[in-house]
């Protein structure tokens, strides 16, 4: 399952919003049989990357959006999450 585009609006940021809505997709995935959860964000979304690992997402790899991404040296982080059997 891929998680795309998760955001909370600024006004209601530091409520625990985001993290509830990562662990819903979690959830959402193990109970349809998803082994994995992937996803990507940007080099600038420090605050996204240390909620992710705290999910227990892995960086799996980086890769440039484009050539002046590239000449930029701005990156784009996968992520992936292994959610098991559920046992």
């Amino acid at each position: 399952l891929e998680l795309k585009r998760l955001s909370v609006s600024r006004e209601h940021r530091g409520r625990g919003l985001a993290r509830a809505l990562c662990r819903e997709v979690l959830g959402f995935a193990r109970a349809r049989g998803y082994g994995t959860v992937v996803l990507s964000t940007s080099m600038v979304q420090v605050v996204a990357q240390r909620l992710y690992e705290a999910q227990g997402f892995r960086r799996v790899g980086t890769s440039y959006p484009s050539l002046l991404g590239t000449l930029l040296n701005f990156q784009i982080f996968h992520y992936r999450c292994d959610l098991g059997d559920g046992t």
